[in-house]
């Protein structure tokens, strides 16, 4: 049976109030790091989060942050963390840093193409895993435009089911918890309403001549 999936975005980044995009991997903020507090404390007390055998994270600094500031309690019990570059946001990093539009580099391009099938990628990947419980530590962007159609307020979030593939060749679907769904996220401070995913992606680069920076994901 594939796992029940803990989906989290970082909480509050430099960027994230200064807007400036610019900032290649930017740190948490004070308030970012008091989000962080609310967000260990809800995860405590959620007895899925305490059944959870594995946590994944994008390697980005904000949500790397995020995580050893949250899940920490879950790491000192012997949950393993790994970073996997999949669940990035669309910002110019490793594993081809700063190459995110040359062949080499598709999986990471910035199209709605690319960008699903690296969620698809990512979500196939956790399907055949076999713990029952996996927490990931990702991007608004990335979860709400291509894993989950759903919002996320920095440090909230959401818990899903994978819907069952029946044939090969099947998208990877999740299903959203109830709690989590009508409360707006775990900590309820995230927009209700779904959002279709693929919606506001671009078909083609915009960056595809650039180096990508300034995109305000």
């Amino acid at each position: 049976m594939p796992p029940t999936l803990i989906l989290i975005r970082h909480a509050q980044a430099q960027h994230n109030v200064s807007r400036d995009f610019s900032i290649p991997d930017p740190d948490l903020t004070e308030e970012g790091h008091k989000q962080c507090e609310d967000l260990r404390k809800s995860l405590i007390e959620n007895p899925l989060a305490q059944q959870a055998e594995l946590i994944i994270v994008s390697p980005l600094r904000r949500v790397v942050q995020t995580a050893l500031s949250s899940v920490d309690w879950l790491i000192e019990k012997g949950v393993e963390i790994e970073a996997d570059a999949g669940w990035q946001d669309f910002s110019k990093v490793d594993p081809v840093f700063p190459d995110k539009t040359s062949p080499v580099a598709s999986h990471y391009h910035f199209t709605k193409t690319a960008i699903l099938a690296r969620a698809q990628a990512s979500m196939k990947k956790l399907y055949e895993r076999s713990e029952k419980v996996i927490i990931v530590v990702s991007h608004s962007a990335f979860l709400r435009l291509a894993v989950s159609g759903y919002w996320y307020f920095n440090a909230d979030y959401r818990i899903f089911d994978f819907v069952s593939i029946k044939e090969p060749g099947d998208s990877y679907q999740l299903l959203q918890h109830e709690s989590t769904r009508e409360n707006g996220g775990g900590l309820g401070r995230s927009w209700v309403d779904p959002i279709v995913l693929g919606s506001e992606l671009p078909e083609e680069d915009p960056d595809a001549e650039g180096n990508g920076n300034g995109r305000g994901y």
